[in-house]
């Protein structure tokens, strides 16, 4: 694991140049632009690309970010996508990712790492750096994610890992709080 500084900024107007070197020229995943959860199907189509693009700064022009920057040292190198489940309606449309109670959380929606930097095992230091972010600025005080838990020896493909790999939520100090499918855990993480 690298042993440089992992520090943490809020996606902004002054950010959105480090977004876009960690996003790519793709955009992440087909275009992304980390709007998945927040558009219906149809939009999401429609938008792909420069539309989605386009979505995603207007959403960093707002008071409230919809992520942060994650960086080390001082190099943009990862992405989280995080919000009230009410950003989020695709995702409570989802038989597999919709609410399991009433409680109030900061969905983590999607955690992206630079290609260069995967090998590095990065990601439980990541989850925690977003959840030290979040204990500073969230009124709400649990985190919850939808990782992925592919079968031993099998990588997890790039669509679903999108939201994270459960092993790294494990080591962050999250705990499973529901299991909707064999390979999909609800994991909750619980701030000070």
């Amino acid at each position: 694991m690298s042993t440089g500084e992992l520090t943490v900024r809020p996606l902004t107007r002054g950010t959105w140049a480090d977004f876009e070197t960690v996003m790519g020229a793709r955009g992440g995943a087909r275009g992304c632009w980390c709007m998945h959860w927040r558009l219906s199907i149809d939009e999401w189509m429609d938008y792909k690309d420069e539309g989605n693009k386009a979505a995603m700064r207007a959403l960093a022009e707002r008071d409230t970010p919809p992520g942060v920057v994650g960086y080390l040292d001082a190099e943009p190198m990862a992405w989280c996508a995080f919000g009230d489940r009410s950003d989020f309606p695709r995702m409570q449309r989802s038989t597999l990712l919709k609410p399991v109670d009433d409680e109030p959380v900061v969905s983590l929606t999607c955690l992206l790492i630079k290609k260069e930097y995967r090998s590095e095992g990065l990601l439980p230091a990541w989850i925690t750096a977003v959840c030290d972010y979040l204990a500073e600025t969230s009124r709400t005080r649990t985190v919850e994610a939808h990782p992925v838990e592919p079968p031993p020896g099998r990588p997890a493909g790039p669509d679903t890992a999108m939201t994270g790999i459960a092993s790294a939520f494990t080591v962050a100090g999250f705990t499973e709080v529901a299991r909707p499918k064999r390979d999909r855990p609800v994991m909750r993480y619980r701030l000070p």
